[in-house]
């Protein structure tokens, strides 16, 4: 039996490093995890307070709950004006209220996506006072966007993608984020531009935009790593989480903040978590390939396989296949039957209909995840040992 995340909780905000780096499946629990981080750090005990007061913050984090700060208004009736609408709560009111920076958000984001997307923000809203008069007020409310497709031709009030909306996002938090650790970095408090940072020791992120083409992702992975490298933790003693679900955020994140250890988080059968550290400098590309291989061999072992044992045989065959330049995994599997062991393991490790979840798979099932193994190993030269 695992722990639960909280027990893993409570583990990371004991652990004096400045930063803890954590690979994990998506579906194992990573934003759970920063949920409960969150809860155990900062408890909200004033619902007031928590939404108003800045200075009393302990942690800054990114996760999915984030990104549902903003909401598409689809323009139903007309169909013409869509708007990503911005809820507010006390970090976007800093941000583009209170310090302005809408400009550094779009810079941020246009360096990522395309600088001939542009983002345009609605400052002002009506509300109504006790007596019912209405008055305007000033605040960042939504965002349309638009793009400028040369020739003097702009299509106005697109929808972007989920990808397009995932880093506009993301470049919000970043503008924090950097701006947390410029002011964190002065020694001296009396000296700082603002002592609304003073309480923060925290910042858990939780897979930052993974929808990212392949070099902006990396990009972005040096950039983040850059300016935690930055933060002067003997100065401000602020601690960093990063989870994340994407092998090459995790290897670009790990070797340029130069960690000598990082962690693999896993979900148990019985839905209790195991949070195991990958030591040493061979794991600088974790090779997470291995770790499968050998989580495999031990379930064949023990006659011990379990439905998430056919996800890590497909993860397993996919980092093959990109290894040596197959472009479908399928490829690698047995000629003679390629089309079966595809489908079963397609259809045992990506399920989607409650009615296909069994728990406990056939021994046809379990006999099929050895030989798949066997072949992979003996057939594309893994090495063993003697």
């Amino acid at each position: 039996m695992g722990k639960t995340l909280k027990e893993i909780a409570l583990e990371l905000k004991d652990n004096n490093k400045k930063v803890q780096l954590i690979y994990a499946f998506n579906g194992n629990g990573k934003t759970r995890l920063s949920r409960e981080f969150k809860t155990l750090v900062s408890p909200k005990i004033d619902m007031d307070q928590e939404e108003t007061d800045l200075k009393n913050k302990k942690i800054l984090y990114y996760n999915a709950f984030t990104e549902d700060l903003f909401y598409w208004d689809n323009d139903l009736k007309d169909d013409a004006k869509p708007k990503l609408k911005i809820h507010p709560n006390v970090f976007t009111k800093w941000v583009f209220e209170d310090q302005g920076q809408d400009q550094n958000v779009v810079k941020y984001f246009q360096h990522y996506t395309d600088d001939k997307l542009n983002p345009s923000f609605n400052s002002q809203y009506t509300i109504k006072d006790n007596d019912e008069r209405e008055r305007t007020v000033e605040a960042f409310t939504e965002v349309i966007f638009s793009y400028n497709r040369g020739n003097n031709s702009i299509a106005e009030n697109i929808k972007i993608s989920k990808g397009e909306e995932s880093c506009f996002i993301w470049s919000v938090f970043y503008a924090l984020l950097e701006q947390v650790v410029n002011v964190l970095n002065v020694a001296e408090e009396s000296d700082r531009e603002t002592n609304q940072f003073d309480n923060i020791k925290y910042v858990f992120i939780d897979d930052p935009v993974t929808s990212l083409d392949e070099n902006h992702l990396i990009e972005l992975a040096v950039n983040l790593a850059r300016l935690i490298k930055s933060s002067d933790f003997e100065l401000n003693n602020v601690k960093f989480i990063i989870t994340t679900h994407n092998i090459n955020f995790y290897n670009i994140m790990y070797n340029e903040t130069k960690q000598k250890a990082g962690y693999i988080l896993s979900r148990l059968e019985d839905n209790t978590f195991e949070l195991n550290k990958v030591q040493g400098d061979s794991n600088r590309c974790l090779s997470y390939h291995l770790y499968l291989k050998s989580e495999l061999e031990t379930a064949v072992a023990n006659n011990q396989v379990k439905r998430q044992h056919f996800t890590y045989l497909r993860n397993l065959y996919e980092k093959t296949a990109s290894f040596l330049g197959y472009t479908d995994w399928g490829d690698l599997l047995p000629g003679d039957r390629d089309v079966y062991y595809k489908r079963i393991t397609n259809f045992t490790s990506h399920s989607t209909i409650a009615g296909e979840v069994i728990a406990e798979p056939t021994p046809q099932e379990k006999q099929t995840v050895k030989l798949l193994l066997e072949h992979l190993i003996n057939t594309y030269s893994f090495w063993k040992e003697e």
